[in-house]
């Protein structure tokens, strides 16, 4: 579906991934903004790994800026998928750069925490080393490669890396361990992965944010403040009225996946916030809101 929402002299800001977690409120954003035009092309209407399909598509938008919200983001299925996932979250990222630079479009692209290898013990500095690779996860080497195909083919692209995404539209793990607790089969969850929640509109808005100030280069955003997944689902359980359940800590070890998950990405917001002059708000207060807009409290 093209979102499209056309007004004379505005900034035009075209949307890939427009139905998806991040995207759908990103365009409903934009498209509230008197000083912006929303094109928003989801999945369905616009495949990035095609060169010919995204060059088509941006010299027809001709817009300002290029925002890539598509990706390949089944973090265990990426396990037995690196090549398609690298097609997409890699080759993929480098073709909407590359033809956002040809109509010389600025251009945002969606970046993760899985670029890094967890062991860090502070909050991560954007301008901190990512991988290795032979560390990562098959997801977080396909959107390292999204990454450097990005910075290849775009003289100054922005990129915002962020963690833990959750939102109204889309499968999520607030959504996820809501429904596990209803059910009866939510006992425990991992209490050693550390990092922090971000809500997708905190995102979206942050990401104007960046637009505005005109900026470019690497940023982390995230909701402010840090917790495990265990904290997490905690405090969506004590805020949920209709839920009464117990849960207990556990190991990642305990709770194995395909997928290698960072033990530690919390992401240091400091250089967002300098550029744009904005606090991210706290993961807590961002989730009440989730909850508040789901009809759950």
């Amino acid at each position: 579906m093209d979102k499209s929402q056309s007004t004379t002299d505005n900034m035009r800001v075209l949307v890939t991934g427009a139905s998806g977690l991040l995207g759908t409120p990103l365009c409903a954003l934009i498209a509230q903004r008197s000083d912006m035009t929303c094109i928003g092309l989801a999945r369905s209407d616009l495949d990035i790994t095609s060169f010919d399909a995204v060059q088509a598509n941006i010299k027809k938008h001709a817009p300002h800026w290029v925002i890539n919200c598509a990706a390949y983001t089944k973090v265990d299925d990426c396990e037995t998928n690196e090549e398609w996932a690298t097609t997409v979250n890699g080759s993929g990222a480098g073709n909407v750069a590359a033809a956002a630079a040809e109509v010389g479009a600025n251009t945002v692209h969606i970046s993760t925490d899985y670029v890094f290898d967890g062991t860090a013990c502070e909050p991560i500095a954007a301008d901190a080393t990512t991988g290795p690779p032979a560390k990562l996860s098959a997801y977080g080497r396909s959107k390292l490669a999204g990454e450097q195909a990005v910075m290849q083919h775009h003289q100054n692209p922005t990129i915002v890396r962020t963690a833990w995404v959750y939102g109204l539209d889309g499968p999520c793990f607030p959504a996820a361990i809501l429904n596990l607790a209803r059910a009866g089969k939510l006992k425990k969850v991992v209490n050693d992965q550390h990092g922090a929640p971000t809500f997708a509109p905190d995102l979206a808005a942050a990401i104007l944010h960046l637009i505005d100030a005109q900026t470019t280069g690497i940023f982390h955003v995230t909701n402010s403040g840090s917790c495990t997944w265990y904290d997490f689902a905690q405090y969506l359980l004590e805020h949920t009225p209709d839920i009464d359940t117990a849960i207990e800590p556990c190991s990642t070890d305990e709770f194995p996946r395909p997928a290698r998950r960072p033990a530690y990405s919390v992401l240091d917001l400091s250089r967002y916030e300098s550029v744009t002059g904005k606090k991210m708000r706290d993961w807590r207060a961002a989730a009440a809101d989730y909850m508040q807009q789901m009809h759950i409290d």
